[in-house]
């Protein structure tokens, strides 16, 4: 009997090892990408900016298409990295956010300690895989300012233009609009310095799922501006609110 339940014991440790093993691969992208294997792969649209007034705090931003399911964020434990190689970020929980009325999320990450990260969702049997983002919360950290240039000379259809802040090594820049209880209306990106609202001739990507709606005159609504690098770290925010005419 003792045998017997001695057997039973070695047993059960050694499954229980192989468990562990294999939990901490999976904390590991490029196994669970391996594991996900027979699923094809997308993208997340993905940015990091640091806290406007603290650089020990920063947002990585992801857009969570509508029914995406275990999202997830992974971070390299160095900054010297290829950050092509996914086996080279571990998986971490951090406090998730939602931004912009739930149209955004973002995950909330606390040190000074500089790194690369990617974030991660699954949607309808598909693995979606953000870009890997540099965090440069100590180096750079985001400039956030309200300067911008609004003209509401057309109706309903206000144009906004900005430049470049102290860092100018934005490659795209997206801009978000949001009534007074900040409730989504429009998010689109552009290559250049300015866009109006509902037109979308120099947009290169939008995440409305609908026509943006009319404004509403003498209502207030706000902008918001990333200026993003080409390691989609976000170097520039601008804010500011303006009144419909």
């Amino acid at each position: 009997m003792r045998v017997r339940l001695l057997f039973l014991i070695v047993i059960i440790s050694f499954v229980s090892c192989q468990d562990d093993e294999q939990i901490e691969e999976l904390q590991n992208l490029q196994a669970y990408i391996d594991v996900n294997s027979q699923n094809p792969l997308d993208e997340v649209i993905a940015c990091a900016a640091s806290n406007s007034d603290d650089p020990a705090i920063s947002y990585v931003f992801y857009y969570p298409v509508i029914g995406a399911t275990d999202i997830r964020y992974y971070e390299s434990e160095i900054l010297n990295i290829d950050p092509n190689d996914l086996s080279l970020y571990k998986r971490k929980e951090l406090t998730k956010e939602s931004v912009f009325g739930g149209k955004l999320e973002r995950f909330v990450r606390g040190g000074l300690e500089e790194a690369w990260c990617v974030v991660t969702f699954k949607l309808q049997g598909t693995l979606h895989i953000s870009n890997p983002i540099r965090l440069k919360n100590s180096t750079k950290p985001s400039e956030w300012i309200n300067t911008v240039a609004i003209d509401l000379s057309q109706s309903g259809s206000p144009k906004f233009s900005w430049n470049d802040g102290t860092i100018a090594e934005n490659a795209i820049y997206f801009q978000v609009i949001t009534n007074a209880q900040d409730d989504f209306l429009s998010g689109t990106y552009t290559y250049e310095k300015c866009f109006q609202y509902r037109n979308m001739a120099n947009v290169v990507l939008n995440i409305n799922t609908m026509t943006p709606p009319d404004l509403e005159v003498g209502q207030d609504y706000n902008f918001v501006l990333m200026g993003v690098s080409e390691d989609n770290w976000v170097n520039l925010v601008v804010q500011n609110t303006f009144t419909a005419q």
